[in-house]
């Protein structure tokens, strides 16, 4: 395997980590009706940074249920 190859496979691994955290982030900020955290994961490019802030610290278990 040469460094390209390499390379390739450790972007397409980080990206699937960055698709996950951002998808499991938008899906419980959309949940809670939390509209600025929405956007902001949505339109922000962080490379994982910002949907794992928001998973590990904001979100909270209590869901409203309106």
């Amino acid at each position: 395997m040469d460094e390209i190859t390499g390379f390739f496979i450790i972007i397409g691994v980080l990206s699937l980590i960055e698709l996950v955290l951002k998808g499991f982030a938008l899906y419980k900020s959309a949940q809670k009706g939390e509209k600025a955290w929405f956007v902001s994961i949505l339109v922000i490019n962080t490379l994982g940074i910002l949907p794992a802030l928001y998973l590990l610290f904001f979100s909270k278990n209590n869901v409203n249920k309106s």
